[in-house]
């Protein structure tokens, strides 16, 4: 594994009520990056996807990094059993923080916090801010309509067609180390071509 892919940032849902289809995938990607030897950073939840995610990775002998705002920390609903856990004063120090600790983003399906998480990383590679890779699991086409959304955007220049090459999209959670690997280099100097023209 190249010396700069070690930590992964993965964005997931806490509801208990999805389909059992993504509690599932998330439990596989879990173990899957447990195994090919990545960190991972979450959210901190012990609920939904997050819960499975982190009990899997942990359970397969993977580091775990929880990040929490206090708020949810004192609603009881965090992860205790964490290699790692960093308590956070609000939101937006949580996001942050979680993007330090991490040399690649992984999304799965969920609801709008991690849309607003996810898109956010992408903004942040358009403007040069973080450089790694981004990968989303796009279990049971999830994600189609983002991705229909993503290309329009660059077909009506919203974004330049070299904003496309920032992401990859992935059918299967055991696809996400080779997309992280295979992806291509990406330069603080993209924030020169940031807005279209």
């Amino acid at each position: 594994m190249p010396n700069s892919l070690r930590t992964v940032c993965v964005y997931c849902a806490s509801s208990e009520r999805t389909p059992a289809i993504y509690h599932e995938a998330a439990a596989r990607l879990g173990r899957h990056l447990a195994g090919e030897g990545f960190g991972i950073v979450y959210g901190g939840g012990a609920s939904g996807s997050m819960g499975r995610m982190a009990c899997a990775a942990l359970e397969a002998g993977g580091k775990v990094t929880g990040v929490l705002p206090r708020f949810i920390d004192e609603l009881e609903l965090g992860y205790i059993s964490l290699t790692e856990r960093h308590l956070v004063d609000n939101m937006h120090q949580r996001k942050l923080l979680m993007l330090e600790l991490s040399d690649a983003v992984v999304a799965l399906p969920g609801g709008c916090g991690t849309f607003e998480e996810l898109l956010e990383a992408i903004t942040w590679k358009r403007l040069g801010l973080f450089l790694g890779p981004i990968a989303i699991v796009n279990v049971n086409g999830f994600y189609d309509p983002l991705a229909d959304l993503l290309g329009r955007a660059i077909h009506e220049h919203f974004m330049d067609e070299k904003h496309g090459a920032m992401w990859s999209m992935v059918a299967e959670p055991e696809e996400v180390a080779d997309a992280l690997r295979a992806a291509p280099p990406w330069s603080a100097a993209a924030r020169a071509f940031a807005v279209p023209r």
